[in-house]
């Protein structure tokens, strides 16, 4: 369901924010509306099957919808000047946080993201969820600080691996 509640951490944007609006506490006219796209396409994902190779399908929208729903309130309102897209969610940036190209020093230092995160009902031993606790990092999201501050940022949701842990792209299933 979508909360309409504040992300309990820190709202305001880096400095050097090359021209970034102060979110209002509250924008109930774009990233809510977004939130609620984004529930329906959960409702969607969730339908999808998977043949071999695929073992394991995590999806961040709903194991890490705290902090992905305090990313979207802070980050997604009208005015904003760049769209980034990704294929989908690396192991240890989107997959942790539920923030695209969000890897945990980027979600917490820079992006200013706090919430909880839980787990995928099944992980795989070699890449499981310990959310914004995670230690390794994802070379796109140390990529992000490079630019003048927090910009909007939205990529496919599902991380989809084989039994060998390899991540499953597109153009494989």
């Amino acid at each position: 369901k979508l909360q309409a509640f504040a992300c309990t951490g820190s709202r305001k944007p880096a400095s050097g924010d090359g021209g970034f609006k102060p979110a209002p506490e509250v924008d109930v006219t774009h990233s809510h509306r977004f939130l609620r796209v984004e529930l329906e396409l959960n409702a969607n994902l969730r339908r999808l099957t998977f043949s071999e190779p695929v073992q394991y399908v995590y999806n961040p929208l709903e194991y890490a919808w705290d902090t992905h729903r305090c990313y979207v309130e802070t980050y997604c309102r009208a005015g904003q000047r760049f769209l980034f897209l990704g294929m989908n969610p690396g192991p240890f940036g989107m997959a942790q946080t539920g923030v695209p190209f969000g890897e945990v020093k980027t979600v917490v230092d820079w992006l200013k993201i706090t919430g909880s995160v839980g787990r995928p009902d099944r992980e795989h031993p070699n890449r499981q969820i310990t959310g914004l606790a995670c230690t390794r990092s994802e070379v796109s999201g140390q990529l992000l600080p490079l630019l003048r501050g927090p910009v909007l940022m939205f990529t496919c949701p599902l991380l989809v691996l084989s039994a060998v842990d390899g991540g499953q792209h597109g153009h494989m299933l």
